[in-house]
């Protein structure tokens, strides 16, 4: 590990381990872990040239590209270091990012279609208490019924397979451009994202350091 801050941007779908990743990074290299959906909360009455995030969040609708440019900007700006996770997710935001930091490295974690799918809908929630397991990496003690509490587990609406395999053919088709402009670049390294968490983890940390050693 090397002592400067680096500035890293962590790409991969739904499912693709990029929570987990981005944490660990955040706490090896002391940097910030910036997610879209948490600097979006974090800034919700930020007044911008196309409004405030809240005028579009509290109306449940999309918040426009120009307006979560600026509260990432924002975010970014105060940082030292930083993991970006959940931003750019297409090619305007790419083209925004790459003219208001200079990234050190892109982290792309490459997990199969079908894999993905597994992981999305073996999540399961407790109706009492709301704790989450999954049925093959965190499985309750007894099926169907919750360690912490008694209650019974369900599968969320946004945990089957047909809604599993939209937020992923929706990521793809919008997140290629994404991925061959910084391949283009030479900063993009893809990483198999269907090890163990360690194993990624161990790819990701020789990943950023050899381009920090660049």
């Amino acid at each position: 590990m090397t002592d400067a801050d680096p500035r890293i941007l962590i790409l991969g779908a739904p499912g693709a381990g990029k929570g987990t990743q981005s944490r660990r990074l955040a706490e090896n290299y002391g940097i910030e872990h910036v997610t879209t959906g948490d600097a979006l909360r974090a800034n919700k009455h930020m007044e911008t040239e196309y409004g405030t995030p809240a005028e579009f969040m509290d109306a449940g609708e999309l918040v426009p590209d120009p307006v979560v440019n600026e509260i990432v900007k924002a975010a970014i700006e105060d940082a030292e270091g930083f993991v970006l996770d959940g931003y750019p997710r297409n090619e305007s935001q790419t083209e925004y990012l790459d003219e208001i930091t200079d990234l050190d490295v892109v982290l792309y974690l490459d997990v199969a279609d079908d894999e993905l799918v597994r992981r999305l809908t073996g999540r399961r929630v407790c109706e009492e208490c709301g704790a989450t397991y999954h049925v093959d990496f965190n499985p309750p003690e007894e099926s169907g019924t919750c360690d912490e509490c008694g209650g019974d587990l369900y599968q969320r609406d946004d945990d089957t397979e047909e809604t599993a395999r939209e937020r992923i053919t929706v990521y793809e088709e919008n997140t290629q451009p994404v991925i061959d402009y910084f391949r283009d670049a030479g900063l993009l390294v893809e990483i198999d994202g269907e090890q163990t968490p360690d194993e990624v983890w161990a790819d990701v940390e020789d990943a950023v350091d050899v381009h920090l050693d660049a």
